[in-house]
């Protein structure tokens, strides 16, 4: 009797069963605890499905547990086999079967249509980020808290930084830290703490499950701990240790820093080195960002996959696309808030009206809130509950991004504050104009539907009548409102 493939292909090997595509397998192996396991012992896998193999580090996770994670990117039937200079830990066998993905699932997001995003299964994806800095080191209760907040926010994208925070309104300490450390708290940097890390993981695992990318920040200049100023070989350690544990998970994006710029302790040099590290040692390519502070890396430099930006430029933000021809975020372009600082202090109006420059800019633009509170816990940094009135017009503005044409939205450079697919779809936003009528020009080789916008009352209104060509169209003669022309169904007269 001739034996099924599957069979055939796993004698002697263990077998793990099923692991959904883009999900995580986990192959964990028994091996030495003595010395420093961090430093002495290398582990990772090879991944092979048919003649293809991917290689994946592990990482030692203490007590005597190694770990290799892996993320499938196509169905079927999967072998992998460990290589270490540890005999315990060398040469061991297994196997399992990568199915079809969950629903929700789709995939790690990538860069699609020059200048916008998309998951791996081909659907789009528009992100709609908000910040809250050092979120996973405030304890179980407000961690919590967090995550009950963002399950009826509108975003999908958290930036978050893995060290903790020491800055304005963050006094406390961590629950955890990244490395051991000794009674009076000097930093082993040669010895990572697994808990720190496993807690990371968790709270990660937290935002997929909602349906959120964790945009991971590797460094930032606000410290108190040692962790801005390692040096060079604890840096690159500390790089390839992150990816190995936590470049599994789908929802991952990496950004090189929060204000490179103020990070005294690197050079240029530096970061150019982390990039690479980070591309070379991430099996699937997760997105690559550096956000800064007042002078700008190049971002045309090949491991970048996209610009995140500090500023509230937004009419200028259609001229990095042209630029880099990547995708552009303005990750921070200031804060709805009232705090004594000019960066957390606009209303909630300015920060929708940035939204929406940075849309008919063909761009992307990322929320913060910063409002006082008694006990310094306050959004942008620690988490806990939204206050203020910009999310719901967000989320007003997320509902007609993502029911727009799929290839996003560019700037249609010949109109007035636009973005659209010429011929199929246009936006249209008046700002601080207010116009009582306005002279519109689309393609004469179809017809649209008009609605007019107005995205703080979040109404739609729609328009009677077909348009086509150049025509007038009376408006409100109100300031911050859009106009949407949407094609026509052949054969529509209304």
């Amino acid at each position: 009797m001739k034996l099924p493939y599957s069979l055939f292909l796993f004698a002697g090997l263990s077998f793990a069963g099923n692991v959904e595509r883009w999900g995580v397998f986990e192959a964990a192996l028994q091996g030495p605890s003595a010395g420093n396991p961090y430093l002495d012992v290398r582990f990772g896998a090879h991944f092979r499905l048919a003649h293809r193999v991917v290689d994946a580090d592990g990482f030692y996770d203490g007590s005597g547990t190694y770990r290799v994670r892996f993320m499938p990117d196509e169905t079927g039937e999967w072998t992998y086999s460990t290589f270490s200079n540890v005999d315990a830990l060398n040469g061991k066998a297994g196997a399992f079967t990568a199915v079809a993905p969950s629903p929700g699932n789709h995939g790690p997001v990538g860069v699609r249509h020059v200048s916008h995003f998309g998951y791996a299964d081909g659907t789009p994806y528009v992100p709609i980020g908000t910040t809250c800095y050092a979120w996973t080191h405030q304890g179980d209760r407000l961690e919590e808290q967090t995550l009950l907040t963002l399950r009826t926010a509108p975003f999908n994208k958290m930036r978050m930084c893995v060290f903790p925070k020491s800055y304005t309104y963050n006094a406390n300490e961590p629950v955890f830290y990244p490395f051991d450390r000794d009674a009076n708290g000097k930093n082993d940097l040669t010895r990572f703490n697994p808990l720190f890390f496993q807690h990371l993981e968790k709270r990660i695992r937290d935002l997929q499950a909602l349906g959120i990318e964790a945009d991971l920040i590797l460094f930032h200049p606000y410290d108190r701990w040692g962790y801005a100023s390692m040096p060079a070989e604890a840096n690159d350690r500390y790089l390839c240790y992150t990816i190995a544990r936590l470049a599994a998970y789908r929802n991952v994006w990496w950004s090189l820093a929060n204000e490179w710029d103020l990070v005294k302790t690197k050079t240029l040099a530096d970061w150019d080195r982390f990039f690479r590290i980070v591309q070379e040692s991430d099996p699937y390519g997760h997105l690559r960002s550096i956000h800064h502070s007042k002078v700008m890396y190049d971002h045309s430099k090949p491991w970048v996959t996209h610009v995140s930006i500090q500023g509230s430029d937004l009419e200028e933000s259609r001229n990095y696309v042209a630029q880099y021809k990547k995708p552009v975020i303005y990750d921070e372009c200031k804060y709805e808030g009232n705090i004594p600082k000019r960066w957390g202090s606009i209303s909630a109006q300015e920060l929708v009206r940035r939204f929406w420059l940075g849309t008919v800019n063909g761009t992307y633009v990322g929320h913060g809130e910063t409002y006082l509170d008694p006990n310094d816990i306050l959004w942008w940094s620690k988490g806990g509950v939204l206050h203020g009135e910009s999310s719901k017009r967000i989320a007003f503005l997320r509902k007609l991004l993502e029911a727009a044409p799929a290839e996003g939205l560019d700037n249609l450079s010949t109109y007035y504050l636009g973005a659209g697919q010429e011929g199929r779809y246009y936006l249209f936003y008046f700002d601080a104009n207010q116009p009582a009528e306005y002279e519109f020009s689309l393609s004469p080789k179809a017809s649209y539907h008009a609605d007019i916008i107005d995205p703080w009352e979040m109404t739609i209104t729609p328009v009677a009548g077909i348009f086509t060509g150049k025509f007038t169209l009376k408006l409100p003669g109100k300031p911050y409102l859009a106009v949407r022309f949407e094609k026509a169904r052949e054969g529509t007269s209304e």
